[in-house]
């Protein structure tokens, strides 16, 4: 092939064949490069290869190992009330049975993580707001059934 009739960049077979030679092995590892110090003079160097320890003048800061704590479920629960507020929301008193409901709820979430005296105060308020419920509702359906034999009777 001629050079002088191949595009620009396109290499010879010359330039080629020096890629093929070999090459002389990298030099060998030294332990400290010229022109490096060995070590810093002010720096104790440790003495194996993983070694840590304080420097002069540092306090010796010791680790201590994680402790997770658990909390157990309650041996004797307090009553969540669920089912009554349930009932309560359905049947007599809408806006006090959705909030008997999150007591509820947030009772047997106490229960199960240990938390007595939240427990004991959620279910408190839930049967409170459930009582309240009934109450209400009671009262609305007796209003109801009395405006109705007042509105036939005349």
């Amino acid at each position: 092939m001629d050079p002088k009739n191949q595009p620009q960049g396109a290499w010879n077979s010359s330039e080629k064949s020096g890629m093929l030679q070999p090459t002389p092995p990298p030099p060998a590892y030294q332990e400290s490069p010229a022109g490096y110090p060995t070590s810093f003079p002010s720096q104790p160097v440790p003495q194996g290869p993983y070694v840590q320890g304080p420097y002069p003048g540092q306090p010796m800061v010791a680790m201590q190992p994680a402790v997770f704590v658990t909390a157990a479920p309650l041996a004797n629960p307090e009553p969540d009330y669920l089912c009554y507020s349930i009932f309560n929301m359905l049947c007599c008193c809408f806006p006090l049975g959705i909030a008997a409901l999150v007591f509820s709820c947030s009772t047997r979430n106490a229960n199960y993580s240990g938390q007595q005296a939240l427990a004991e105060k959620n279910s408190k308020t839930a049967r409170i707001l459930n009582h309240a419920s009934v109450a209400i509702g009671l009262v609305i359906i007796v209003a109801f059934i009395i405006l109705q034999i007042v509105l036939n009777t005349r």
